[in-house]
């Protein structure tokens, strides 16, 4: 089946099966990302599939992501056993391969990293990672503006403001940090100061 099938059929399917409005996040977030695909030259498709299977898992209950974890040996961290909007993503990707059968590995990864973000993330990963922040559907938070403007001129610059307006937000709230996003708030700093 060629990815264009494919991006289709998932959008059917996930209408079926989401909540109307993760389903318009969904489609906020696969849009978004076909869009920056277009502008930074990556495969618009990959960013389609990869952008409506990013929370194909959201609606399970944090209980359901553990044990599929548990069971198939996916490896979580605390903060991941703790925190119900970060394990999505690895149970995202799991879901993705054995549910809706995709097996590219750079749209299984960025299901994977949406979420923490990780050092060095290819071109797929960082898109997704934006997108599902930039979404036209997303509430205005402060810098919102800035950063819709940076994630279609300057990437990494956008990359880094979101990581660190995320790193200065959970400090703030007093929320535990996930070791991967501040790997990756290190590794991308140098773009944002």
């Amino acid at each position: 089946m060629k990815t264009i099938e494919i991006s289709q059929k998932l959008r059917k399917q996930l209408e079926k099966e989401l909540k109307p409005d993760r389903f318009d996040h969904t489609l906020g977030v696969a849009y978004t990302a076909a869009s920056m695909a277009f502008i930074y030259g990556a495969d618009v498709e990959k960013a389609l599939i990869a952008g409506f299977l990013h929370d194909c898992a959201k609606s399970m209950s944090h209980e359901e992501q553990v044990k599929i974890c548990e069971k198939n040996n996916i490896e979580m961290t605390e903060v991941e056993r703790k925190n119900h909007s970060l394990l999505h993503a690895k149970v995202g990707m799991y879901l993705a391969r054995t549910k809706y059968d995709v097996y590219d590995t750079d749209v299984l990864n960025a299901i994977r990293w949406h979420t923490t973000g990780r050092e060095d993330m290819s071109l797929l990963e960082k898109i997704v990672y934006i997108a599902d922040f930039i979404e036209p559907n997303r509430k205005m938070l402060e810098n919102m503006a800035q950063i819709r403007k940076e994630a279609f001129t300057d990437i990494d610059r956008c990359l880094a403001h979101i990581l660190h307006d995320s790193v200065v937000y959970l400090r703030t709230i007093g929320k535990e940090i996930d070791d991967a996003t501040m790997i990756a708030y290190e590794y991308y700093k140098k773009y944002y100061n």
